[in-house]
């Protein structure tokens, strides 16, 4: 496995789990650490043995939102990065050519998670806040520890809601409640998040990482690859649907579907009432 700067990397019971590692900082991002998640993720979703994805953070926080240096640079008139910065692109495609596309609607910031044909879990293990919390929304699960707090600080800061944030919170919550979180900038807990609809679930703090792996290991071992892929592009896909499109895109990939070998492995280890061994085609 390729040796990051600010991230870990490793492969776990075909769970494949990113670590920010600036603990120092609370996690905060600069150019280069968005250039570097990109890799990373890049190698999460091409490595053959994960099927899932967590995202989490070392130390006490998730992600701080961007390094204060950083925005100290920026109110001083600097770049504060290379003139590559956000201009890296993966290496390899993060999609495959049996998901429906989702690459016209998702194609900045971190749409790249929303195309990657594996899901990805935000494990929120402490503070997040900013640029932290929208690179959450562009996961497909969210579970947080029950000490961590939220903020999305960005008026705080003289700053609007960047990053999609503005879209893609109120999806999750609701206009009203996601005009009061960016207006205020004010800090949230985990239980209110879950209150909110922001996240799937609260574990206690003392076992997060074990219950997040436990539901990890759930997708990873229980339900097919390719079924997740599908069903992953199809619900980002829907917020730019009518309707009929949707239904019409889903009776299309369910006439797939059922001559696909995973098909065929579900109603097997069903009916022989045995653990299921999905190949992902």
């Amino acid at each position: 496995m390729t040796t990051y700067n600010d991230f870990l990397f490793e492969v776990k019971d075909r769970i494949g789990i990113i670590t920010i590692n600036k603990p120092d900082r609370m996690n905060a991002m600069t150019y280069a650490m968005s250039d570097e998640l990109k890799r990373v993720v890049n190698e999460a979703v091409n490595h053959p043995d994960t099927r899932v994805i967590i995202i989490t953070g070392a130390g006490r926080a998730f992600c701080a939102g961007a390094d204060m240096g950083l925005l100290q640079d920026q109110a001083g008139g600097g770049t504060g990065g290379s003139e590559d910065a956000g201009k890296l692109k993966t290496q390899a495609a993060l999609s495959a050519d049996f998901i429906p596309d989702v690459s016209e609607h998702f194609k900045e910031s971190y749409g790249y998670f929303i195309q990657a044909r594996k899901p990805f879990i935000a494990a929120i293990n402490g503070s997040v806040a900013g640029l932290g919390l929208a690179l959450t929304l562009y996961c497909d699960l969210r579970f947080i520890a029950s000490e961590a707090k939220l903020s999305t600080a960005f008026s705080q800061r003289g700053l609007i809601a960047e990053h999609g944030l503005s879209w893609m919170l109120p999806k999750l919550v609701g206009h009203a409640k996601a005009l009061d979180l960016l207006l205020s900038a004010r800090k949230f807990s985990a239980q209110e998040a879950e209150e909110l609809g922001l996240v799937n679930k609260v574990f206690p703090q003392e076992t997060f990482m074990a219950d997040v792996m436990t539901y990890a290991r759930h997708l990873a071992d229980t339900v097919s690859p390719r079924s997740m892929a599908i069903i992953k592009a199809q619900v980002w896909k829907s917020f730019f649907q009518s309707f009929n499109d949707a239904l019409a895109l889903a009776d299309s990939e369910m006439a797939i579907s059922i001559t696909r070998d995973d098909f065929k492995e579900g109603v097997a280890h069903y009916l022989e009432k045995r653990a299921p061994n999905f190949n992902g085609v």
